[in-house]
């Protein structure tokens, strides 16, 4: 159902002369991506094994499952990791159960991912001065980042921020917030943590769209990014990509779209079928203007990094923005060898990008991505 959405006001008309905006150059303080690491859980399923085991789960018994099956053929994924064996979700049981697998598997995840990021940056754990560490499917207190800190020799006085709440969206705003950290410490090193585990938030006897919608969809991963400042060996001339400029932007009255309603049984999806419609009707606007301001156009673009929500998301990013067919490709391939990662995507899409061939030094590269509230991260990188 699409939800009607309250027009932005049309902007006063402009009385001073038009100007041409100055070609974007990478600022003196910008930080740069040293590292991008995925760490993938071992249990990989091929989407057709897992449909009729989600549909134990999920579905009274006897139930049609044409539904379910179309589902799944028509979600654009082909493989997905979980972080338990099929066969052990069915113990779960409740939500205790389920979190304490959350958090098992996440530490385990999150520390090969960040291990692997300091190794590909040359680094140690006590070189990093600041780790932020995004989560949204499952809590703990003390959060991730703690306990893995003691658990890999990070230093004592380590900055440390858990975020909760931001979904898919907080592989870019977590990429956000490290840079306007490293604006201000360039001496520093920040590393950006992200671990969802979103099968084991999955709702036992619950045959709602949504709920299958997100069985279909989604997978687990972690991934961590390490980024360091321009006076810590980062900056303009460093590996690369540099990130050159954010932009945040919440859409007014949609909060109901997209996020959990947290009960007894944990975390049930929200997941409305009006998402597409906001994404094709309002992201093209508020991306052009992003990109203006730093005297770009959608076509200076060269390496496009966007989280795959999915394939009606994906085909919306592609039609407001007026993109290429094959723009959009290693979204895509994510999506089709890892289903939805929630906030890890857009960091795996980054990691294979740099992988594949790093695009040619000087290419543009805009990293976006949106999640509840509802929202959008821009993220504008510079190889």
């Amino acid at each position: 159902m699409r939800v009607p959405l309250i027009a932005d006001p049309a902007p006063a008309p402009d009385p001073s002369p038009p100007t041409t905006p100055c070609p974007a150059t990478v600022p003196a303080a910008a930080s740069t991506i040293a590292a991008v690491t995925t760490a993938l859980p071992p249990h990989r399923y091929a989407q057709e094994d897992l449909t009729e085991a989600i549909g134990d789960l999920c579905l009274p018994s006897g139930a049609d499952r044409a539904v379910l099956r179309r589902l799944h053929a028509s979600a654009g994924v082909r493989t997905r990791h979980l972080a338990l064996p099929i066969e052990r979700y069915a113990t779960l049981g409740d939500f205790g159960r389920s979190n304490d697998a959350w958090l098992a598997a996440g530490l385990d995840l999150g520390e090969e991912a960040l291990t692997g990021a300091l190794k590909e940056a040359g680094l140690e754990p006590a070189d990093v001065d600041l780790l932020v560490c995004a989560s949204v499917t499952g809590v703990a207190a003390p959060s991730l980042d703690a306990r893995l800190a003691g658990r890999m020799g990070l230093r004592p006085d380590v900055k440390r921020l858990p975020v909760f709440g931001l979904g898919c969206v907080a592989g870019a705003a977590g990429l956000a917030r490290v840079h306007d950290y490293l604006r201000g410490h360039p001496d520093d090193t920040a590393v950006l943590l992200t671990v969802e585990l979103c099968s084991l938030t999955l709702q036992h006897r619950d045959d709602s769209r949504a709920n299958l919608v997100a069985g279909a969809l989604f997978g687990d991963g972690a991934a961590a990014l390490v980024a360091r400042g321009s006076r810590s060996g980062g900056g303009p001339g460093a590996a690369g990509p540099s990130v050159v400029a954010t932009r945040s932007h919440l859409f007014p009255e949609t909060e109901h779209l997209l996020g959990w309603d947290i009960g007894a049984s944990g975390f049930r999806v929200v997941i409305d079928a009006g998402v597409p419609g906001i994404v094709r009707d309002h992201l093209g606007r508020h991306l052009r203007d992003f990109l203006a301001e730093h005297g770009l156009t959608i076509d200076d673009i060269g390496s496009w990094v966007c989280h795959p929500g999915g394939p009606r998301v994906l085909s919306a990013v592609t039609d407001t923005l007026g993109l290429p067919g094959d723009a959009l490709d290693s979204a895509w391939r994510s999506l089709a060898t890892v289903g939805n990662m929630s906030s890890v995507s857009v960091l795996h899409i980054l990691r294979s990008i740099r992988e594949s061939g790093r695009p040619r030094p000087g290419t543009w590269g805009l990293l976006l991505a949106m999640g509840p509230g509802f929202c959008a991260e821009l993220v504008l990188l510079r190889w």
